[in-house]
């Protein structure tokens, strides 16, 4: 390992610098706000030696420099990384997966005091006073590894009283938000955007995922409410009427019409209205926001799934029926007749093509968010997104800058590709140059839901020359080799239906794919054997294939797949085999003497028909070399 930071200095400028942007976090409140406090004093005052290094003009030698300066560095990126985190975002998500988030808070301050252990502070000129405080601190670091933060019981039993209850105890409720800093509307509202940004990347189901967060997020809505419109005791009246209409909460109300929204939509400066109210606002030829009278930076408008589904679940626990909103679903026609409603607005999606065209950096990261998700839903909402004119400009946008604004676009394309007639319009735009390059260079996300896509193009035969012409082959091997374990099953399924082409084998050969197939293949924990037997049994028909494989020794660990492997994996390991020593007397002789007969028997018994052929044929072979002396053929 090698310093990437250059000359020493640049190190310690380096190590300054993180410091001071950890200290902009000394005052955060909230659930995390005591552990995150006391792990940002304790960095903090770790500056004053960094900098008397620099004054000294220190010099590192080669293993101080690679071992302790070097993992504090990466130990500060890593705090850093964590307070923006936990500073930003939903506090709700937060709070309902705080155990892997403290656990990060303990993991850095392993790593921080890994990196004290590691550096020779008593070896450098710097004055008494900053060796005392670096000795202190990197004691007290080392208490704080040795414990593990406990949770807050009254906060956990609050959670689970709130999420469990169906209608809590307000003084249960108002601590919770107490303790989360959700207790005024205000930060109700960032909340819920909070929750709809995470909504927008989110790649799960959803309706699973945001059920929870909804339901908790409307009952702290219904407290602050409550709280904000309760009469002043000194008045004496204190008698509550059963009957009455239950009070809607501000929340839930159009700032312009003051009634109940049922489809809320969010404007370009934050702001959320009812969708018929802000859409007469704008053609009346309005160019402000309502509320806040600030320029509208568009007329995009996006629909606020989060909050819809508080009002939802609000109007079901006050037993109100939430008027249907008529007249803003894209209605297509199904080829057997009869309508399907959808949820693509069109007048929407052209403002959300308007932003991807025409936007800021900001703006197209948005939309192309929005439609990636819109994609995602359903059928319907892919054949409107299409015909809208939408792939072009995502096609465009795989050439964005912004990593983010990368990542949704060619998501946005993988979920549209799920139609049929959008493959050919996808293909069409030019598109397989652009995702190939962001399987190439792009975030690791992208890079996976970009393997995906291609997979999903070609499943269209002509497709298949297209991506594997474009480079993409070797761009698939080095995901194989690189990605998460689903994003080494999207390229093992890209690999796989690229190399049913003949051209394509050979590319994959040419770019050494076999070595990482036969790691995957011994690697019986990493859960891609599957992936990677099914890759070799389609490049064994080819000869270089066939010859790649005999190289890279796996006859043995074929051997053991046929012998305790599933049936599918037993019947490729088989037909592997078999291409490989037909006609090969060397390695027909090393199958043997790893115990292949005995397992080609039991495979004729047991397997599944193609593999019980191939057994069969390979068996007789075998059985015709016992007490024969075989010439090695080179």
């Amino acid at each position: 390992m090698g310093s990437t930071n250059g000359s020493d200095e640049e190190l310690m400028s380096r190590l300054v610098d993180s410091v001071k942007q950890i200290s902009k976090f000394s005052n955060s409140k909230g659930f995390f706000g005591r552990i995150q406090g006391d792990l940002v004093r304790r960095i903090t005052l770790l500056s004053p030696f960094f900098e008397e290094l620099i004054d000294i003009n220190a010099e590192l030698n080669e293993e101080q420099q690679l071992t302790g300066f070097e993992v504090m560095r990466i130990a500060l990126d890593s705090s850093l990384e964590l307070f923006r985190s936990v500073n930003g975002g939903s506090k709700l998500l937060q709070i309902v997966h705080r155990g892997p988030v403290m656990q990060k808070f303990h993991d850095v301050t392993v790593e921080i005091e890994a990196a004290l252990t590691q550096i020779p502070y008593d070896h450098f000129e710097v004055s008494e006073e900053v060796i005392e405080q670096v000795k202190l601190l990197h004691s007290q670091f080392k208490r704080a590894t040795e414990r593990q933060e406990d949770y807050d019981l009254q906060l956990s039993h609050d959670l689970a009283v709130a999420e469990s209850v169906v209608d809590p105890d307000p003084e249960t409720l108002k601590r919770l938000s107490q303790e989360l800093q959700l207790s005024t509307i205000d930060e109700l509202k960032k909340e819920s955007h909070a929750i709809h940004e995470y909504f927008l990347s989110y790649e799960g189901d959803p309706d699973d995922c945001f059920q929870r967060m909804s339901s908790l997020l409307k009952k702290l809505v219904d407290c602050a409410s409550t709280e904000s419109s309760e009469p002043d005791a000194s008045t004496g009246s204190k008698v509550i009427s059963r009957h009455r209409s239950p009070v809607i909460p501000e929340y839930f109300r159009c700032p312009i019409s003051l009634e109940l929204m049922k489809d809320p939509v969010i404007v370009s400066t934050g702001q959320t209205y009812e969708r018929s109210s802000i859409q007469k606002w704008l053609d009346a030829g309005h160019k402000t926001c309502p509320k806040s009278q600030e320029t509208l930076l568009h007329s995009g408008l996006t629909p606020n799934y989060v909050l819809k589904s508080l009002i939802a679940l609000w109007c079901e626990s006050n037993g109100i029926e939430l008027p249907q909103n008529q007249g803003s679903s894209y209605r297509t026609t199904r080829p057997g007749g009869g309508s399907s409603s959808s949820d693509c607005d069109r007048a929407f999606v052209l403002a959300l093509l308007e932003k991807l065209a025409n936007g800021s950096t900001e703006q197209q990261r948005a939309a192309a968010g929005e439609l990636r998700l819109l994609a995602k839903r359903n059928a319907d909402n892919r054949v409107c997104i299409a015909e809208a004119g939408a792939i072009p400009l995502l096609v465009e946008l795989l050439s964005s800058p912004d990593p983010r604004t990368q990542e949704h676009s060619v998501t946005a394309l993988l979920n549209l590709s799920i139609n049929e007639g959008n493959k050919g319009a996808i293909v069409d735009a030019g598109a397989i140059t652009d995702i190939v390059e962001v399987l190439k260079n792009g975030s690791m996300e992208a890079r996976e839901n970009a393997a995906a896509t291609l997979f999903s193009l070609s499943v269209v035969d002509e497709n298949k020359v297209a991506i594997g012409a474009a480079g993409a082959i070797q761009a698939l091997i080095s995901l194989l080799e690189e990605g998460t374990r689903r994003g080494k099953k999207d390229a093992a399924t890209a690999i796989f239906n690229l190399c049913i082409y003949q051209g394509n084998k050979s590319r994959a050969i040419k770019g050494g794919i076999v070595d990482p197939l036969t790691r995957l293949l011994k690697d019986a924990g990493g859960g891609m054997v599957d992936e990677a037997l099914a890759i070799l049994a389609i490049l064994s028909t080819n000869q270089e294939g066939k010859a790649a494989i005999g190289e890279a020794d796996t006859i043995p660990v074929l051997v053991e797949i046929i012998r305790t492997g599933s049936p599918r994996n037993r019947e490729n390991a088989a037909a592997i085999l078999w291409y490989l020593c037909i006609g090969n007397m060397e390695r027909l002789n090393v199958a043997r003497e790893v115990g292949a007969d005995v397992a080609l028997k039991e495979l004729t018994e047991n397997g599944t028909d193609r593999a019980k052929r191939k057994a069969a044929s390979l068996l007789e072979i075998i059985q015709q070399l016992e007490g024969v002396v075989i010439s090695t053929v080179p």
